[in-house]
Formats: C-alpha cells, sequence, structure tokens
C-alpha cells in the first residue's frame, strides 16, 4: 500500500470537511441575528400608523359617498348648453380630411375599434363621457380587456375628448400631430 497516495487524497478532504463544518457555523450564527435597532422599530411603529390611517380612509370613502354641490342656475344653464352643442361634421372633415361620425371614440389617437368596444362595455359611448371620465377610469376600461391592452396610455384620452366634444377640431389635429401616438 503507498501511503504516499492516500495522504494526498486524505488532506484536501479534511480540509474541504472542517471549512464546510466551520462555514455553516459561521453562517447559521448571522442568520439567527434580529435587528433590534430603535430605528427598526420606529419604521414598524410609522408603517403599522400608516397602514391603519389608510384602512381608516378607505372605509370612510366605501360608506360615505361624496354629495354633489346643488349646481346654479347659470351652471345648469351652463351645462345643458353645453349638452346642445351642435356636432359640425364639415368642421371636422375640414379639420381631419376624412368623414367624421359624431360621439366616434376612434378620433381619440390611441383608441381603435376594439378599445372603444371596451369603452362601450363601461357605458361611455360619447366624446362627453370620455371626457369626464378620470385617467384612472380609461385605466380601468383597458384592465378589463386583458394583458395585451396595457401598451396603450390613455393619459390624453379624456383632454382629446374634451377637444372633440367641443368642437375643437383644428386644435385636436395640430395636437395629434405634435403629440404621435397620443402621448403627453
Amino acid at each position: 500500500m503507498n501511503f504516499d497516495n492516500i495522504w494526498c487524497w486524505l488532506i484536501p478532504l479534511l480540509v474541504g470537511a472542517i471549512c464546510g463544518i466551520i462555514g455553516y457555523y459561521w453562517g447559521k450564527g448571522k442568520s439567527d441575528v434580529i435587528d433590534n435597532s430603535p430605528e427598526l422599530k420606529a419604521l414598524e411603529n410609522e408603517n403599522a400608523s400608516l397602514k391603519a390611517d389608510l384602512d381608516a380612509c378607505n372605509k370612510k370613502l366605501a360608506v360615505k359617498p361624496v354629495a354633489k354641490p346643488a349646481k346654479s342656475k347659470v351652471a345648469s344653464s351652463l351645462a345643458a348648453g353645453s349638452a346642445a352643442m351642435a356636432f359640425d361634421a364639415a368642421a371636422a372633415k375640414a379639420a381631419f380630411g376624412k368623414k367624421i361620425k359624431q360621439d366616434d371614440l376612434k378620433i381619440v389617437e390611441g383608441i381603435g375599434p376594439k378599445i372603444e368596444g371596451l369603452f362601450h362595455n363601461f357605458d361611455i359611448k360619447t366624446w362627453q363621457a370620455l371626457s369626464d371620465a378620470t385617467v384612472a377610469k380609461c385605466q380601468e376600461v383597458l384592465d378589463s380587456g386583458g394583458k395585451r391592452y396595457q401598451i396603450h396610455d390613455p393619459a390624453s384620452w379624456p383632454m382629446q375628448a374634451k377637444m372633440a366634444f367641443k368642437g375643437d377640431w383644428k386644435k385636436l389635429a395640430k395636437w395629434q400631430d405634435e403629440h404621435k401616438a397620443g402621448k403627453l
């Protein structure tokens, strides 16, 4: 039996085993350390307080609907006048160079037939309804369509719909020319 050959294998195995045991206990000792610093406790308390405030606000919003202020006679007449605003198809055609149908949501840069259908599912069928919608509501409509609609950015859609509703066709066409893909 050749002892020189055995020691060539035995020494590295012993060194490796000893290093493995030392590393195991060294790593185990570090994972058992708990940080009880006052900063950590203060941040945990602040986090708990903020969560409680958020829950209280959410409950308040869910229980108590926001009361709408009564409209004055002037505001009522302005609203009635804006609802009765006439659609000028000739001006729209002159600005865009194509025939535009009233309340066609596809005139808004970024809205196609399928997205228009999603808005119709949420009972947003007119330029006025889209102009009154929040960006968050527009995002909710997009989210209802699934992952393939997440690429769209609805940030400018209410503003564009407002221009269409008011009949600012030249302004809308100019804005769309300057902002390709409807991005702000």
